[in-house]
């Protein structure tokens, strides 16, 4: 979805979370935060589902599980949309492998992540964008069919370097740790290797490690550039989010 699907801002944004529980929180703050605002009410009504649950995505697109994570995404989507959300978001990468079942199982939009990181590089001049994301993300083509739908080269790491970035992911941002630098490095440097000269962070565990490492603005956070298209589209203006 377009923001220019709207004819007018849209009243109540809902969030389909849980994927997981602290990036969700996250997103919910990035709103907040770069929000310019007076008073409470300058801000965007919100509907959250954080629904923890959720059949792991990464495992079930690499069949590697059984367990279909659509049903629960689809219920969720539902659940927001009766409870007045006229349009939704989706602040995990990979969901997004189920972005057009999504859309067909739900009457209210949902604004692409994927989508907005895209535009967002595209408009900051990146000719080729790496991504940081987990495999799931990766082997389905998430970003490089949006780049190549968009006019942009993509580059994904090396099987070496997409394990450390799988270990970033799940051995330490899922249990709650700090992320293990050099494994990190190690990843974004095989994408500095391919002449990335930006790199989106396809993650939202990786947005966390971009807030808590202090990550410049070589690496674009899809958690942000999803953040920003919120805001635009509801008609607010953005604060703090200029590198987006």
């Amino acid at each position: 979805m377009m923001n220019d699907e709207f004819t007018s801002p849209p009243r109540v944004l809902g969030i389909l979370g849980g994927l997981g529980p602290m990036a969700t929180a996250y997103f919910y703050e990035l709103l907040t935060r770069h929000t310019r605002a007076a008073c409470d009410q300058d801000h965007i009504d919100v509907v959250i589902s954080s629904r923890a649950s959720t059949p792991d995505r990464t495992a079930y697109i690499l069949g590697q599980s059984a367990a279909d994570p659509f049903g629960a995404l689809a219920e969720s989507a539902a659940r927001l949309a009766a409870f007045g959300a006229d349009v939704l978001v989706i602040p995990c990468n990979t969901a997004h492998y189920f972005y057009d079942r999504l859309c067909a199982a739900v009457d209210v939009p949902i604004l692409n992540m994927v989508e907005q990181t895209v535009l967002a590089a595209k408009r900051g001049g990146c000719r080729t964008l790496g991504v940081l994301a987990t495999t799931g993300t990766v082997r389905t083509g998430l970003y490089q069919n949006m780049c190549e739908t968009h006019g942009l080269a993509c580059a994904v790491p090396d099987a070496a370097a997409q394990q450390c970035v799988m270990d970033v992911i799940y051995r330490d941002v899922k249990q709650g740790r700090r992320a293990d630098r050099a494994a990190f490095e190690r990843a974004a440097g095989s994408l500095r290797a391919q002449g990335c000269d930006r790199v989106v962070l396809g993650c939202t565990e990786l947005s966390l490690v971009k807030r808590d490492e202090g990550l410049d603005a070589f690496y674009l956070d899809s958690m942000q550039a999803l953040a920003k298209g919120v805001l635009l589209l509801f008609g607010k203006t953005p604060v703090g989010l200029d590198e987006v």
